[in-house]
């Protein structure tokens, strides 16, 4: 059970105790005096004013308990640590609660006994509220609770009882637990003492976790003399005390999943012995018999090996699984009660449809015979009808299987038809995607051209700046004659050399000029082709248009791009170059 939980089973009947008028609600003042005491008791920093400040916008008075939950959850519950005392808290929650629902019932249990079983109550008790108990889980309890005081269970006694309390209401409250308990009927015989006793040893089972206790012999670290202690295993350790009353505690044995126990030979006078290894220390422990030394290895061992496993204590566990098989038989009995819900309303359904099925026979009998009159009456008419309709069929199938043989005809011509157009069809694809492999090849030819005309300018331009070089150097001095009439010849060999590259760049152009020329041809074969197929199919009704491509004329391509200067254009532009040439070559 969460510590959440556990608390909030505890809160739920201080609350409920200071509902007095059992109107659902508690004064805000009493809600103060409550949260003081739980934070008091829980260790946790209490604010009065945010009991006031949280409830300021409720004028209503009294606070339900599910008004009260928020400022639980957000002033209390969420701080809440485990540096407190569970057992101060649960008394605390005791004592705001047993007088108002005890009273002054004589019971055979003292108030510690009726506050111990209050708390198991609360341990056992299902997770929804009004918190109650039910069979099963009053069963384990008083199971435990005999086992405890070493009687024996007399399960016709339980029987009979769980009858009386399933003709009520198959559960009870925490007082009407400890009314059971301390009338005495479970009980019968045994001496107060011993009921205390046995509610003590189940108290500290289920809520103080204690899964073993006894006196055994412990050899000191230190005098290494053997002492007589009070011996508790808890699930996480072993505490030892000087007796059985716990006065006086003297230590702990931490457990973990690497502790273990191993039995020892006799020695030193002692029998019995075994050696438990924690994680800091090793004790030598004598046991009072070979049982309770069997007994106590079994018991530290189960407990080591539910740390390893991550496991809870084992009545914790087993309440778990008990849980989760009751909700589980719940949800069974559930789904049964609602499949047989749906089985009597389908019965219930299908014995109105017998009915009606009944009723509706009956009808279609009388209608039958009245009809089997109406049919002997109109069957010879209706002998002589079928017989003219039947001569009126054959000759109408006549008629349809001549219009048939016509439309099959037909239909042969018209696929004939389609299979030629789809030739054509598949032929004009054919002319058309030769078309665009020669509109491909004439970009291809006309970049090339473009690449041409680029490099022949930029040689142009290199010439041109190498000749006006030439110039100024002439120009600047006389004494430096010799050595730029070395220069000149050499720029005059570069030039020269240029020019040879010029003439070969002109070349290369009138080759791409020629696939050019080759390309538009073949552009021209394939738009006539196309013309020629489009021909063909406006002669089958035109059911196909094609897509025509413009008809382009041969265009000047430049080293300015196509079409950049018309031809006037470029005879002068030429013709101002080669003046400038020849006035180079006269200057030197």
């Amino acid at each position: 059970m969460a510590l959440r939980d556990e608390l909030l089973k505890s809160i739920w009947h201080a609350f409920t105790a200071l509902d007095v008028d059992k109107s659902g609600k508690v004064s805000k003042s009493q809600l103060k005096v409550l949260s003081h005491n739980l934070c008091t008791v829980m260790k946790i920093p209490h604010d009065p004013v945010a009991l006031e400040e949280h409830f300021k916008d409720d004028d209503e008075g009294p606070v339900s308990n599910q008004g009260y939950m928020p400022y639980l959850n957000k002033f209390i519950l969420d701080k809440v640590t485990d540096n407190f005392d569970l057992q101060d808290f649960n008394k605390m929650c005791w004592t705001l609660c047993f007088k108002k629902n005890l009273g002054q019932n004589h019971l055979f249990i003292s108030n510690d006994d009726a506050f111990k079983v209050w708390c198991i109550f609360n341990f056992l008790s299902e997770d929804r509220y009004p918190l109650v108990i039910v069979t099963e889980e009053i069963e384990y309890f008083l199971r435990k609770l005999t086992e405890a005081m070493g009687g024996s269970w007399v399960e016709e006694r339980f029987e009979d009882y769980k009858l009386q309390l399933n003709a009520r209401q198959q559960s009870l409250s925490a007082w009407e637990l400890i009314s059971l308990v301390g009338s005495g009927h479970f009980t019968k015989g045994m001496e107060r003492q011993t009921l205390s006793m046995g509610i003590n040893e189940v108290y500290q089972e289920l809520i103080l976790d204690v899964l073993k206790q006894g006196y055994m012999m412990k050899k000191g670290h230190r005098r290494k003399n053997w002492t007589e202690r009070w011996f508790m295993l808890k699930l996480q350790s072993i505490s030892y005390y000087v007796g059985e009353d716990l006065a006086e505690k003297k230590g702990d044995i931490l457990l973990d999943g690497n502790c273990t126990v191993e039995s020892l030979q006799d020695k030193e006078g002692k029998k019995c012995l075994f050696l438990m290894k924690s994680s800091h220390k090793s004790f030598e422990i004598s046991a009072s018999d070979k049982k309770k030394k069997q007994e106590w290895i079994q018991a530290i061992q189960t407990c080591v090996s539910l740390l390893r496993q991550g496991r809870p204590a084992p009545h914790r566990e087993s309440r778990q699984k008990r849980r989760e098989l009751r909700l589980k038989q719940q949800a069974e009995q559930e789904e049964l009660e609602l499949r047989m819900r749906e089985l009597q309303i389908a019965n219930e359904a299908k014995q109105l449809e017998l009915e009606n099925m009944r009723k509706a026979l009956d009808e279609a009998a009388a209608n039958a015979a009245e009809e089997e009159q109406r049919r002997l009456q109109t069957h010879t008419e209706l002998q002589d009808r079928y017989r003219m309709d039947l001569e009126r069929e054959k000759m109408v199938r006549q008629q349809m299987e001549q219009q048939v043989a016509q439309k099959s005809t037909e239909l042969e011509q018209y696929l004939q038809r389609v299979r030629e157009l789809e030739d054509m069809y598949s032929q004009l694809e054919d002319a058309l995607e030769d078309e665009r492999h020669a509109r491909q090849d004439e970009e291809a030819v006309r970049r090339l051209q473009a690449r041409l005309l680029e490099e022949e300018a930029a040689k142009r331009a290199e010439l041109e700046q190498t000749h006006l070089r030439q110039q100024r150097a002439i120009s600047e001095t006389e004494a430096e004659k010799q050595e730029l009439e070395k220069e000149r010849l050499a720029k005059e060999s570069a030039l020269q050399a240029a020019m040879a590259q010029l003439e070969q760049l002109e070349q290369e152009r009138l080759g791409a000029l020629e696939q050019y020329q080759t390309v538009m041809k073949k552009l021209e074969d394939a738009t006539n082709n196309t013309k020629t197929w489009k021909h063909k199919v406006a002669e089958h009704e035109g059911l196909l248009r094609l897509i025509q491509p413009g008809a382009k004329g041969q265009q000047l391509i430049t080293n300015w791009g196509i079409a950049a200067f018309s031809e006037a254009e470029l005879s002068l532009r030429e013709k101002e170059w080669q003046k400038m040439k020849n006035q180079a070559t006269q200057a030197q």
